[in-house]
């Protein structure tokens, strides 16, 4: 029996599809996150999300734990933005508790947010380069973030979970010798960011792997609930501080990066630009920064009424909230935490395929996701 032309060529480009693991233990996963992929040759045809590998149980840890007690456990959720984590929870028992904070915290706590989102973003850029294979990006980055980490250890003692803020304030005032620091920090760091823009935005190795890759339209970013830098990359203009101003932020000029494309590389340039947005911010806080006390007036053992409360802040990763149920004890009767890594990690499967599998490690390095966030 003779066989076609036509025959032949779809018997020699027959494939099979292989499933294969990448993680947990893959060092472009970002810490113990494991997804099988389903390939046809290099092609991604299928991603599954497999987490739960760092699972600590911290939601159940704060039913037996006060309030206060709570606090450092919160450091561990995003360990790349410790501070972050602790604003967002202690800001969520004082909406509980209905204080007033000091206005001097208030400053403290916009200027800590603002150097901790730098921190991460710092983070992001470096390791999002070295998952290509850049090693250069991933010294510069550590070398400016451990100077914001030295900051941190000069105000609670503590460099990466610095466990800073209390409910009702922070636990030590800004010494003469972090404003010095903070000073010499804000007028260095612009250089610094120019240097990343000369190592990676313009570097064409980084531009051909990211441009057009990980498509993430904003109708999809809607509906998968991404929120923060993701969301913005996508060209929604979304951003808590400006949309639903908490704490004093209303205060402050700052404007709203977004994205034109949604790919991988806006990704990376919409954080970059948050990391100056970020400096406008810290210089206005600091040149307004009041003087007054540190800690408001809150009753040595923290009981509040029988009750529910949500709130929410923008995290370095997005929207990271807390909701709260008390019943009238000393500890949380139900704590859930939104954590904006874990739903963003939702979309990875949607954007990765029809990629290949060089596409699928630059996608995820893309996203920025934390696993003590992811799992909790």
């Amino acid at each position: 029996m003779e066989i076609s032309r036509s025959q032949l060529q779809d018997k020699n480009l027959k494939t099979q599809e292989i499933t294969i693991n990448m993680g947990p233990q893959h060092p472009s996963t970002h810490g113990v996150y494991r997804c099988v992929l389903t390939l046809d040759g290099e092609n991604v045809t299928n991603l599954e999300n497999v987490m739960g590998y760092l699972h600590r149980g911290m939601e159940k840890l704060a039913e037996d734990r006060t309030y206060t007690q709570f606090i450092p456990y919160t450091d561990r959720l995003d360990y790349l933005a410790a501070a972050l984590n602790n604003i967002g929870y202690v800001e969520t028992v004082e909406k509980l508790l209905d204080i007033e904070i000091p206005e001097r915290v208030e400053y403290i706590r916009v200027i800590v947010s603002e150097l901790q989102r730098i921190a991460s973003h710092m983070v992001y850029i470096g390791s999002y380069a070295l998952d290509i294979n850049g090693f250069t990006a991933w010294m510069y980055t550590f070398r400016d973030r451990e100077r914001i980490l030295d900051l941190f250890e000069m105000i609670s003692g503590s460099r990466m979970t610095l466990n800073y803020p209390r409910i009702g304030g922070v636990s030590h005032d800004l010494t003469e010798e972090f404003i010095a620091g903070l000073r010499e920090l804000l007028k260095d760091l612009p250089s610094c960011f120019d240097e990343y823009d000369g190592l990676i935005t313009g570097n064409e190795i980084f531009q051909a792997r990211s441009k057009g890759v990980g498509v993430l339209d904003a109708e999809t970013a809607i509906n998968y609930g991404i929120s923060g830098p993701n969301l913005r990359a996508s060209g929604y203009k979304f951003d808590l501080r400006k949309a639903e101003p908490y704490s004093i932020y209303d205060r402050f000029e700052f404007d709203i990066p977004i994205g034109e494309n949604g790919d991988s590389f806006d990704r990376f340039v919409v954080r970059m630009e948050e990391m100056r947005q970020s400096l406008r911010i810290i210089e206005q806080a600091l040149n307004d920064l009041p003087e007054g006390p540190i800690q408001a007036k809150v009753p040595k053992v923290i009981k509040p009424k029988a009750g529910e409360v949500y709130h929410q802040i923008e995290g370095a990763k997005g929207w990271l909230g807390y909701y709260l149920v008390s019943d009238g004890s000393t500890k949380p009767y139900r704590l859930h935490i939104h954590g904006p890594s874990f739903v963003n990690l939702g979309v990875y499967p949607e954007i990765a395929k029809g990629g290949n599998i060089q596409d699928a490690v630059v996608i995820l390095a893309s996203i920025d996701i934390v696993l003590g966030e992811v799992d909790r």
